[in-house]
């Protein structure tokens, strides 16, 4: 029976998402909160902030909603699951995403890193300091080779993870972090790891907290700059699938890592009905764990999307119950490259009017960063747009890709040309 559906966010991952849930024929009527300029294509968006619990709520009674599909980590950290779940008049609704307690293996790095020890499953080494033991951190820190991985405890917006190759230089990113609030409350407490020298790679999975379904791996390309060089990004482009993950690495990563995740989370009674997104490092052909997030990754959920062939409503309606449904996957590969703001990742300027936009919904131009003023489709963040493309190869993916970004333009646009170059 069709539904009425509300995703909560504004980026690239949730223009995906309501573009592939819009497909379903279990949607009816489909709503962003906030949204963007490319949601609107699909959606209708409301203007009410992903952590407006009050107002989405309303939101949610006004429209008959029966399914929230929460976007970023944000509303989960701060506990929209258990929000709705407590107040009886949405407590039939269905919210896909963990309690405030299971969101912390996205909300607090030592949560993570502990959850991994208690379960064994593979991650690097380390030791966690707050405030106040700024000289043990130091000590420790000198007992270690570099580079020296430093990571706030809390989130940082992707800003949070410092990797550094001289001793002084982390001993003043330390000092920086837990004394002078370098990122607020979030770098109250650092996690202190050893460097994994390996080559990263992003799996996700759908669960219930019982039972789970994998979904597509893909890579993400987190440098600003050619080469994988200069500052961390949210993303500059993603590839699935992944050439290095073969049959033998596929089942390390499910028999070490996603089995063993799920069978934690079911042992130590978490809520969890949504998305696990693992950051792996894979070293000398094992797999390794680097990071949890508690949601879909982005710009990685623009590429899983377009192969995911099953109905991914029907998937997500059944997580309360019994998950039956199989994930069919499309063998294409997808790419995205990203079109960001001048300066970005520092500061950039927004309002700047993005020519050449194609206008049909069913379109995989996914906007990452865009509004709607004066008619016109204006810049309204540092990554604006994902040109999305599926290919028979990795090359044929790309250079469909790069003709979709060349059709648009605004000033001061930026995009990495080597996206999958490593590959």
């Amino acid at each position: 029976m069709p539904m009425n559906i509300l995703i909560v966010g504004s980026g690239g991952r949730e223009h995906a998402l309501a573009w592939k849930i819009k497909q379903s024929p279990f949607c009816d009527s489909l709503f962003v909160a906030p949204g963007n300029a490319g949601t609107a294509l699909v959606a209708q968006n409301l203007p009410i902030g992903v952590s407006d619990f009050d107002n989405l709520a309303t939101a949610c009674l006004e429209n008959d909603i029966r399914m929230v599909v929460v976007g970023p980590e944000v509303p989960l950290v701060e506990g929209i699951q258990d929000y709705f779940a407590s107040h009886g008049d949405l407590s039939t609704i269905q919210v896909v995403g963990p309690s405030a307690k299971a969101a912390q293996l996205e909300g607090s790095k030592d949560f993570a890193k502990s959850f991994m020890g208690r379960h064994g499953i593979p991650t690097a080494q380390y030791k966690t300091f707050q405030n106040g033991e700024l000289a043990e951190a130091c000590m420790f820190l000198e007992g270690m080779k570099p580079p020296y991985v430093l990571k706030a405890d809390g989130l940082a917006a992707g800003k949070g993870v410092l990797i550094i190759e001289e001793l002084e230089e982390a001993k003043e990113a330390l000092k920086d972090t837990l004394e002078n609030d370098k990122f607020g409350s979030a770098g109250k407490r650092v996690v202190i790891e050893e460097f994994l020298d390996g080559i990263e790679a992003s799996c996700f999975v759908l669960t219930n907290g019982r039972q789970y379904r994998l979904l597509p791996f893909a890579k993400d390309y987190k440098r600003i700059g050619e080469g994988d060089t200069g500052l961390n990004t949210g993303g500059m482009g993603a590839i699935s699938p992944v050439p290095f993950i073969d049959a033998e690495l596929r089942k390390k990563i499910i028999e070490r890592i996603v089995v063993p995740t799920v069978q934690g989370i079911t042992s130590e009674e978490m809520v969890y009905e949504g998305f696990v997104f693992i950051g792996l490092m894979i070293c000398d052909g094992d797999p390794y764990v680097i990071e949890y997030n508690v949601r879909l990754g982005d710009p990685e959920t623009e590429v899983l999307m377009p192969r995911l062939s099953s109905d991914l409503l029907a998937l997500m309606v059944e997580l309360p119950n019994e998950m039956r449904g199989e994930v069919e996957i499309d063998s294409r590969f997808a790419t995205t490259v990203m079109a960001v703001s001048g300066g970005y990742p520092e500061s950039y300027e927004k309002g700047k009017v993005i020519l050449g936009l194609p206008s049909a919904a069913e379109d995989t131009l996914f906007h990452a960063g865009t509004a709607e003023k004066d008619g016109q489709v204006v810049t309204s963040g540092g990554r604006v747009l994902a040109a999305t493309q599926l290919g028979e190869t990795m090359t044929e993916s790309l250079q469909k890709s790069f003709a979709q970004i060349e059709q648009i333009s605004f000033e001061g646009m930026y995009y990495r040309t080597d996206i999958g170059f490593d590959l």
